[in-house]
């Protein structure tokens, strides 16, 4: 088996495959636009090398909810579709079965993101020896994948049963699908619920709402990346989000990728934001529901367009909201707001919050 080091995880944004939300600062809805002009530069240079190799309908890079990793020079390939359920392992190669092997094995015993991280600062830890997908995939035998063993016995069951081929263009792709867990969304929930716990108490912001946030924003993908460079299970910016809360905390500067992308600093980060928008840019609103909308809302699209919704005056804008019901909120919210992505995200994040 290769070792994991020789995968390249690609922690950067689908630029033709998935959209995402786009973080904006409250109180500035045009700021976010800052400094990702040199990352879509890089996506763009990334996806023209993996067009050279795979062709034009072939660009595959990781996004909030998918999780893409190449090796073997770009030959080989994983892609994890968080929302479907379905592990994707394909290869160009002239000998699949040898690179798809290494690829599952390597891909079924990743270890968890914030393992991935200190390994790369040489922090010298004790690193959780269970690794990110485990009790999400179950193998032949029905049973969680933890060692190396049951890693390759499940690989060559996988290869021996389920290897497929297609065309695409002038290339011959082999590869195979692997099915996570019918509940891995929860199973993923579950991994992260101890720090959402610890963040709500810290900010009174309710673990429902972080949850049901983290579910729309990255399905629960450690390692989501968007287009706008938003990271992470809540999909924080460093430019914007990020560097209100460094600013609250009375540092310079903003988060690194590398903070922002260690689930413990993210959640804690997406949940002081959303602390922020409650107790300063939304602060006035006074049923606890039109104020849960609204925060909504404003995590996806920004504080100013949430308001200007209502009013382009501030006062005015609270006093509005303040005079109508929660209902009449969520309504005007979801008709009028200018975005129509910011409108999808409430009704998202507000169907979730109502089946918990």
């Amino acid at each position: 088996m290769k070792n994991n080091n020789k995968i390249i995880t690609l922690l950067i944004a689908v630029s033709i495959l998935a959209g995402c939300s786009s973080k904006k600062s409250p109180d500035n809805d045009d700021w976010y636009v800052k400094d990702t002009n040199a990352f879509n530069i890089l996506i763009g240079q990334y996806a023209n090398n993996i067009e050279k190799i795979w062709g034009p309908k072939e660009v595959l890079i990781a996004g909030p909810k998918d999780y893409v990793q190449y090796e073997d020079n770009l030959q080989t390939r994983v892609h994890i579709n968080f929302v479907s359920g379905i592990i994707t392992v394909e290869t160009l190669s002239d000998t699949p079965i040898e690179n798809l092997k290494d690829a599952i094995v390597a891909t079924l015993l990743m270890p968890e993101p914030v393992d991935i991280i200190r390994r790369h600062d040489k922090i010298s830890q004790n690193l959780s020896e269970e690794p990110f997908l485990y009790n999400q995939v179950l193998d032949q035998e029905r049973q969680p994948i933890r060692w190396s063993g049951r890693a390759n016995s499940f690989a060559d069951y996988v290869l021996a049963n389920n290897i497929k081929t297609r065309s695409s263009g002038s290339h011959r792709i082999t590869y195979v699908e692997i099915k996570l867990v019918p509940n891995h969304i929860n199973q993923r929930a579950r991994k992260f619920l101890p720090l959402v716990t610890a963040a709500s108490n810290r900010y009174f912001i309710d673990e429902r709402l972080i949850l049901a946030i983290m579910e729309v924003e990255s399905a629960f993908n450690p390692y989501a990346v968007s287009r706008t460079d938003a990271l992470g299970l809540m999909q924080v910016q460093q430019h914007t989000a990020g560097r209100d809360i460094f600013k609250l905390r009375g540092k310079s500067g903003e988060p690194s990728r590398q903070f922002l992308l260690d689930p413990r600093n993210n959640v804690d980060m997406g949940t002081a934001y959303l602390s922020l928008l409650k107790t300063k840019y939304l602060a006035g609103i006074n049923n606890p529901i039109s104020l849960r909308y609204a925060m909504i809302t404003s995590y996806n699209g920004g504080a100013g367009s949430v308001l200007r919704t209502f009013s382009n005056d501030r006062n005015e804008a609270i006093n509005i909201i303040n005079s109508m019901t929660p209902q009449q909120v969520y309504r005007k919210l979801v008709t009028s707001h200018v975005s129509q992505e910011s409108r999808n995200y409430l009704v998202k994040v507000s169907k979730i919050l109502d089946n918990k």
